[in-house]
């Protein structure tokens, strides 16, 4: 494709600016300010006036999970990555408690070639530690892996690990080591003792108490320093409570060993919602206090928390049923977040350009994706184009996640995602989708 998008405003996490943006063939040719000359204009096959629309660098969204394989009643690859690329995500890391659960090379092989034939979205999947897997680990190829995923908290799928000669080697590989961090034996304490006071059916609203902030506060502390003394490049995925925010530092990111993640779903709802949506917000680790929340919120403006995902892990919603200890944890969110944190950018929680940070750049400086996050000359044309006046109301026939329920339905969002751009083609417009143009995501071995 030869087009250049001007009469715009241009987004980016340092600032933003009415400009325009030439597309040649898979790549960004030119970025500027103000209106492109009419030479410039001609020298493009195609242009596209919008007329005052924003166009955003793609979302690299660091964990969702697809289900694919062995999941597919609620989510597959083509499903789940269509309703990304309908929401402005272009990029995807998809995690590895599937049914075969990816934690071998071959496992990892077969997404791929799945991924190949079916994705909408730019892709890349974690491969998974157990506590004996160290030669798959080792073998792996980390220039198209994003990293090991650890579950040191069970969730779904149980991949926990707790044995600790087995994290020692986990923590040694000299690989990023991303982490789901809550500590088992506290969720259990509690889990005992919400039993022998409700039974076996206890509330929903009981989930932050079962699955406290101490659960994950301790297992942090405890992942933090082991990473500090195996020098591990450490990962925190899901951050949901107050005191673990507190312990992360400000700084450069790509000089920073221990990074953080927060969810969209942290940063929207709170303890209170559980009264309103029940399940639907059932989420490990839990949705917490509005002081966590409002803490995670500070921490990703100050720099603490570095990165923003959603966690996007779809169930129907009969999977939902059974209140705090019988119910699915995990929700859709991959259609919906970009919109979702540009409207708490419109309530003054982000900037705009802090949100591009936190949800396009920022990914890629963390993980090393080659020439991805940004609206720059020579990177990969992945942008999107946001209509900020064009508010809609989350229903379910907008929903295109295979399970067919959102927890933020019936809500109304200011900013609608218009056209998704991948790899240079205009992959989604107005509600329809062209042809596959996705690619498998590369990752620089500094990271």
């Amino acid at each position: 494709m030869s087009k250049i998008y001007f009469g715009g405003l241009v987004v980016t996490g340092s600032g933003s600016f009415p400009g325009y943006i030439g597309v040649e063939g898979d790549r960004i040719a030119v970025v500027g300010e103000g209106a492109p000359s009419e030479e410039l204009l001609r020298s493009f096959s195609e242009s596209e006036n919008l007329k005052g629309k924003w166009i955003l660098p793609g979302v690299i969204d660091d964990q969702v999970h697809f289900r694919d394989p062995g999941l597919t009643h609620k989510a597959d690859m083509e499903s789940e990555s269509r309703a990304a690329l309908a929401g402005g995500v272009t990029s995807f890391m998809d995690m590895p408690n599937t049914n075969p659960q990816t934690v071998t090379v071959e496992a990892w092989e077969n997404k791929m070639k799945r991924a190949a034939e079916a994705s909408y979205a730019n892709y890349a999947f974690f491969i998974g530690a157990t506590k004996d897997n160290i030669a798959e680990l080792e073998k792996a190829d980390y220039s198209k892996i994003p990293g090991v995923k650890l579950f040191l908290g069970a969730s779904t799928g149980n991949m926990l690990v707790d044995d600790e000669e087995a994290l020692d080697e986990i923590f040694s590989l000299g690989r990023l080591v991303a982490i789901h961090s809550e500590d088992e034996e506290t969720i259990r304490r509690n889990a005992a003792a919400a039993r022998e006071r409700y039974g076996d059916d206890v509330p929903v609203t009981e989930h932050p108490n079962i699955r406290s902030s101490e659960a994950c506060v301790k297992s942090t502390r405890r992942a933090i320093e082991r990473a500090e003394r195996l020098g591990t490049r450490l990962h925190i995925l899901h951050l949901s409570a107050a005191d673990e925010a507190e312990m992360l530092q400000r700084g450069d990111l790509e000089s920073k060993k221990i990074t953080a993640e927060a969810c969209v779903h942290h940063l929207w709802f709170t303890d209170a919602d559980y009264e309103r949506l029940g399940s639907r917000i059932k989420w490990n680790p839990a949705v917490k206090t509005a002081s966590d929340r409002d803490a995670l919120r500070q921490a990703a403006n100050d720099g603490r928390i570095d990165v923003v995902a959603t966690d996007h892990a779809p169930h129907l919603l009969s999977e939902k049923e059974g209140g705090a200890l019988k119910a699915a944890s995990g929700g859709p969110f991959v259609q919906f977040s970009l919109p979702a944190m540009l409207e708490l950018a419109r309530e003054g929680v982000f900037t705009k350009e802090k949100v591009v940070e936190l949800m396009c750049e920022n990914p890629a400086r963390l993980f090393g994706v080659r020439d991805r996050g940004f609206l720059r000359k020579g990177a990969y044309a992945d942008m999107v184009i946001v209509d900020p006046e064009q508010p809609f109301k989350v229903t379910k026939e907008k929903i295109l996640s295979k399970c067919g329920w959102s927890p933020i339905e019936g809500e109304t969002l200011s900013h609608s995602v218009v056209k998704t751009i991948l790899n240079g083609a205009e992959a989604y417009s107005e509600g329809l989708f062209a042809p596959r143009s996705a690619r498998a995501l590369e990752f620089s071995q500094s990271r």
